[in-house]
This record gives C-alpha cells, structure tokens and sequence, in this order.
C-alpha cells in the first residue's frame, strides 16, 4: 500500500505502486523554465490529439462539428495506452538532441503505438514532406487521420511507411535487441528505446536486458532504457508494474544498470523531472562514451498511467 503524507497523497516509498499524483523522480532539479515547459506541454497536447484523431476519427478533424457516428471509425485498432508515454519521452528527447547536437535514434516497442510516433514525423513536417496529400491543413489532417489502421491505409505499429521506421513495433520483444544492434560499431550514437510492460514479458524482452554485456564504450554506441511502466498489457495488469521500488532497482541493477525513476501524473511537476532526469542520463553516457569498457549505463524506470 502507498503510504499518505499530510496532504493526503501519495508518498515515494518502496511499497508505493502508484503512477498518479505530482512528480516522484530519483533525479531532482526544474531545468525547464516558464516558456520552455510551456512550448513543451503545448507541443505535448498537440501530440496527443493527433494520437486520438488517427485511433478514432475518419472525418472532422478538428471538430469543427458536432461529432457524429459518422465521423468515427467503426472500429477501433490501436492502442491508446502507451501514446501519452511515448510522445512525453520522445519530445523531451528531441529537446536534448537539440541542445546537445545528439547523434541518436528512437525506437518504439509497445504494441500498436505507431501514433506516438507518427503524431511526432506529422508535427516536425517529415510525413507532409514525403506523403505531400498528408498535408499540414484541414484536408491533410482527414486524410492522415482516416488512413490509420483503416482499409487501404496503414497499419497500427511503426510500419515500413512511417519515415525513419526499422522497428515496427508490433512483434513484441524486440526492441532493446533492435537498439542495440543499432549501436554496435557507432559509437556516438545513442538509442533510447522504450520498453512496454507489456512487451517485458516476452522472452526475447527478457533476455535483451543483457544485451549491455556486449557493448564496448570505445568502439560502440549506447542505449537509454525507458521501461514504461503504464501498468497494465492488453488484457490484465503487467507484473513489472506491481513490483516495489527496492525489487525492480535491485533487479536492473543486477542486469547492470544504474536505475533512475519518473513517477507521476501531473504534467507541469513530470515534464521538469523527466527533464532533469533524462539530461542527466544523456550527460551520464556522453561521459562513459569512448572512455572504457565495464562501466554500467542508465535505464529509466517511468511510472505513469494511462
């Protein structure tokens, strides 16, 4: 059970579960400042309104009407479970590769979350620039949301079409593997890789975790970790997600990682910890690049709901 301070929330202790409430970080410090976390959040909202508009709507994009049936989709394919997560992470990502003139790629494992990463190549203007008819207007917007996981159109996972794309996410477990095989001999890149809890389950999943036991700092790139811990996969609760904090850092820091939590559901107090949190991860590889083999890498451990 989560343990109450005085106010009646939720507090960081080991028996604590809870992905809710303000910001919980292993890593301290607000490096965002008023306009920075207000262009962050606003790009972030944006974000996920593209994300429901490709799981849900076929028409009235900007809900300009009255939604109708008829401008739904009549069935839905798609998770919206690991959207929210996945373009929280990616964006401030983004941020650092900016900032830093990062050499670094994205990959998405969760299942069925391509419009995490869709919502983002639509925003930056890659998708307009390669599918010119998903252009950045009101007819553009219809097609780019009706085509997802819709007859003729694509597919729910990060497939071959979407710009960029060498994992679709869909196999789940392959991720961290794919990450990694990304990194070996390129050594200033670095992969994050975002891990369902869910896709953590897998076999292959599993046994990637030790992937890190082949990295060579000199010659090799390194991989960022993010374990998104949403709490539940398709149909029933995940098991990382119910484990205290003292069991799952004990068990990534046997794998040999150095663990770093995020927890949390309020947005102004999450975006500066994931801020602080993942600079602080990048800075930690940026150190460990080049210099010698046996050092531990990071891997982020984010709670947060659905």
């Amino acid at each position: 059970m989560a343990a109450l301070n005085s106010s009646g929330e939720a507090s960081q202790s080991d028996g604590s579960l809870s992905a809710y409430g303000t910001a919980r970080s292993t890593i301290q410090g607000k490096p965002l400042d008023p306009d920075e976390l207000r262009k962050i959040d606003a790009y972030w909202r944006a974000s996920l309104y593209l994300s429901m508009g490709m799981l849900y709507l076929k028409a009235n994009p900007l809900l300009r009407e009255p939604l109708s049936l008829e401008h739904t989709k009549p069935r839905l394919l798609g998770h919206w479970g690991s959207d929210p997560g996945q373009c929280f992470t990616y964006i401030h990502f983004n941020r650092l590769i900016n900032k830093y003139d990062l050499n670094a790629i994205y990959i998405s494992g969760p299942g069925h979350g391509a419009p995490a990463v869709l919502s983002q190549a639509y925003l930056e203007g890659t998708y307009s620039e390669i599918y010119p008819d998903k252009s950045k207007d009101l007819a553009g917007m219809q097609r780019f949301f009706k085509q997802f996981s819709f007859p003729g159109g694509i597919g729910s996972h990060a497939t071959p079409e979407t710009p960029g794309s060498l994992h679709e996410g869909g196999e789940l477990g392959y991720s961290l593997s794919h990450a990694y095989g990304t990194v070996y001999d390129n050594p200033d890149l670095i992969a994050l890789a975002v891990v369902g809890d869910g896709e953590a389950e897998t076999g292959p999943l599993a046994t990637s975790w030790h992937s890190n036991k082949f990295l060579n700092p000199i010659t090799d790139g390194a991989v960022l970790p993010v374990l998104h811990l949403n709490g539940y996969k398709i149909n029933n609760p995940a098991i990382l997600a119910r484990i205290g904090h003292t069991e799952l850092a004990g068990l990534f820091s046997g794998y040999g990682y150095i663990p770093y939590f995020v927890e949390g559901s309020d947005p102004p107090s999450m975006h500066q910890a994931m801020a602080a949190t993942l600079e602080h991860c990048v800075l930690e590889i940026r150190k460990i690049q080049g210099y010698y083999p046996g050092n531990r890498g990071c891997v982020m451990l984010r709670r947060i709901g659905r």
